[in-house]
């Protein structure tokens, strides 16, 4: 490919083998560790495609190359979840004695590593304002090493500037990496954006189903030999049944997020005008704060937002959520299913302001009014346990 297809045509085309496997639209499911070579010079062989089942398969290698494009990296792996992609690829560039830049917002597995992980390796991590853009400068130190970004940022959903804090990052020698899951790159592209690293929990959007678990980091050329040294050091590794469901997910990617986009936005747009409603935490309304940063570089958004509600007690809370129809009390997201939680989260850097209660929601493929019928009959709910 050359690169100037779009997301929906690269989604479906992109990691296709099928001269090699006679013909078959789909690469099968290589279940393999060992591969035999016909002869000593094979065995020895440092150029051959597949040399040993942990150091990939054809399996491996269409899913893998099939993110390489969407994300126009120079190298991706797979790895087993979406927390493996992160603590792999801080693992990546950072050493004992580093120091880290890490979002305030992040997502909370990523906080709980960088504070009990990083910091048993050696790692320092310096956690910062998500809305600091430039003036991340004057928190460089000699030993910084990276500046880990999350935008929009996990369950408060601010955004981030992230060419202004890459710019910044670059000058002072530091690797950037970000945490994509949100648009996935059908919707924002990080390596166009100065970012080194990309990162996709792939269990949600990629895969879409929530039937797999799996994670993924693409690399720009200056970071490729890196990554694929740590990845491979480390024997880290996504068998073939896995990568064949997400590169299945990943085929109808591009439409699954629009239908989802779809109804967010119709949803966000209702939970505005609801009486029980504070604010709706979703960068693609324009009463966001983040509104100007997501249209200036994203081409769109998922089916993931934040809800702040009017202050209220812990029974009205508990009927609100319990006597969903529609909507899952379940963690994780991107799939098919609607998902709704109370959001729970730390800020040091800088505290995020809210009144009342704040929930996590995703919408998923139902028929958004049939979603906001489930949603009134729990604001309904609520309203007669106060």
């Amino acid at each position: 490919m050359d690169g100037k297809e779009k997301p929906e045509t690269i989604a479906v085309s992109a990691g296709r083998m099928s001269a090699e496997h006679f013909g078959a639209v789909n690469t099968p499911v290589y279940r393999t560790s060992t591969i035999l070579h016909p002869n000593l010079e094979s065995l020895k062989s440092e150029g051959l495609p597949y040399k040993y089942g942990r150091r990939g398969t054809p399996s491996s290698r269409s899913f893998e190359s099939a993110i390489e494009q969407l994300e126009g990296g120079a190298r991706t792996v797979a790895v087993p979840s979406g927390l493996s992609a992160i603590t792999t690829a801080i693992f990546a560039v950072c050493s004992a004695g580093d120091h880290i830049l890490m979002t305030d917002s992040c997502y909370g597995p990523t906080r709980h590593f960088c504070d009990k992980t990083l910091k048993r390796f050696s790692v320092e991590t310096t956690y910062y304002d998500p809305l600091i853009a430039g003036g991340i400068d004057a928190l460089f130190r000699p030993n910084t090493r990276a500046v880990y970004c999350e935008s929009p940022g996990s369950l408060t959903f601010e955004m981030q500037d992230v060419p202004a804090i890459a710019a910044v990052a670059h000058a002072h020698g530091a690797s950037v990496l970000l945490d994509n899951t949100w648009a996935t790159p059908v919707f924002f592209r990080p390596l166009d954006y100065g970012v080194d690293l990309s990162i996709l929990s792939g269990t949600k959007y990629l895969g879409g189903h929530a039937d797999v678990m799996v994670g993924t980091i693409t690399a720009n050329e200056s970071h490729a030999a890196r990554l694929s040294a740590f990845y491979g050091d480390t024997g880290i590794f996504l068998g073939g049944d896995d990568c064949f469901l997400a590169l299945r997910g990943v085929r109808t990617l591009p439409i699954r997020l629009k239908r989802h986009q779809e109804s967010a936005l119709k949803l966000t747009h209702w939970l505005q005008s609801h009486a029980e409603v504070v604010r709706v935490l979703y960068p693609a309304l324009e009463s966001d704060p983040g509104h100007a940063l997501w249209k200036r570089d994203f081409l769109g958004s998922s089916g993931l937002f934040g809800v702040e509600l009017r202050p209220v007690g812990d029974k009205a809370l508990t009927a609100f959520f319990n006597g969903f129809r529609h909507f899952g009390l379940g963690y994780s997201w991107g799939g098919y299913e609607s998902l709704i939680i109370p959001a729970e989260f730390k800020r040091t850097a800088r505290k995020f302001e809210a009144t009342g209660p704040l929930i996590r929601l995703h919408a998923g493929l139902e028929d958004a009014d049939d979603l906001i019928a489930d949603l009134d009959a729990g604001f309904a709910r609520m309203k007669a346990a106060s």
